[in-house]
């Protein structure tokens, strides 16, 4: 008796980059610098998301007596204007953590869309988008940033936040155009052009998904610089000097002296939250470096590796 004919179940599509989350989020799990990066910024962002439950105190509040050091009230002390210190570093995490994710979002989903289109598009597109770019990298970004943030006169942060999004994709569009271009001639994509897909269905479907984690690198570094050039504008005095931030305690310190007056604090504790973030987000940028390219990944000795090799030999 022949047997029963059973129709085979057809293979449910999957999409270039389907599971491209899952896999980050086990690369992630199993790399420790992205694992010490990734404790930082859970850290920090608790911290931005309940101020009010580790400092109890305004940071804008000026009722305290200035110059205070060391205490259980006041963890930093208080300020020449009698703000307590610790009340500013807590409350400035949140600005810092907005613009840095902000402007990373913002200045990649850009860089994607120039990049990517160009590179596939190619043709009058592709020069016309590099040469936007071009200009752009060939002008130095912070002078650029001082240069605007001096004609606002004061930058508050949404104004710090375009300023750095504007000026600064061009280099990350750059890194995706390239690599961009070494999917053009990829099967997939060539079948996706023979079923008729439209160009923005190829761009965001098939294209897109396959450089999830060169985006996400992308997405850190963005981060990185925007802490780091939003700090340092508000340090040499062109952000808004009533804005609670990292960089405006550094700017209120460095006016009153304080590494010189005997307040180090005021200085040295936004400073090393600016350090610990920033270290954050390039650990984890250097971890999906390496989860991109093995190339890069440490070589991990084999433990007692001698023991086995000594067994083999005996076995022969």
């Amino acid at each position: 008796m022949a047997a029963p004919v059973t129709a085979e179940r057809p293979a449910a599509r999957q999409l270039p980059g389907g599971n491209a989350l899952r896999r980050i989020g086990k690369a992630v799990r199993s790399n420790r610098k992205a694992t010490a990066g990734t404790v930082l910024i859970v850290l920090f962002t608790l911290i931005a998301l309940f101020p009010g439950v580790i400092a109890h105190d305004d940071p804008m509040q000026d009722a305290f007596t200035p110059h205070l050091g060391f205490s259980t009230a006041h963890l930093l002390g208080t300020n020449s204007f009698g703000q307590d210190l610790w009340a500013q570093v807590v409350y400035g995490t949140r600005n810092v953590l907005e613009i840095a994710i902000v402007v990373g979002v913002l200045t990649t989903g850009i860089a994607v869309i120039i990049g990517v289109a160009a590179a596939y598009l190619g043709g009058l597109w592709d020069s016309l988008l590099n040469v936007l770019t071009d200009i752009l990298l060939v002008i130095p970004l912070f002078p650029l940033l001082i240069i605007i943030a001096a004609y606002t006169n004061g930058a508050n942060m949404t104004v710090l936040t375009f300023a750095i999004t504007l000026t600064g994709w061009s280099y990350t569009a750059r890194q995706l155009r390239s690599q961009a271009l070494t999917l053009r001639s990829r099967d997939f994509l060539e079948a996706a052009r023979v079923r008729g897909e439209r160009r923005l269905y190829i761009i965001l479907v098939e294209v897109i998904p396959t450089m999830t984690s060169l985006i996400v690198a992308s997405f850190l570094t963005n981060a990185l610089y925007a802490i780091l050039f939003s700090s340092g504008l508000q340090f040499i005095g062109l952000g808004d000097p009533n804005t609670v931030s990292w960089g405006t305690t550094l700017y209120w310190a460095q006016n009153e002296a304080a590494l010189q007056t005997g307040y180090p604090q005021w200085a040295v504790a936004p400073g090393l939250c600016i350090a610990a973030l920033g270290a954050a987000f390039a650990l984890l940028n250097y971890a999906f470096d390496e989860i991109g390219n093995p190339a890069l990944r440490p070589v991990r000795k084999q433990k007692n590796a001698g023991p086995r090799k000594a067994r083999s030999k005996h076995a022969r």
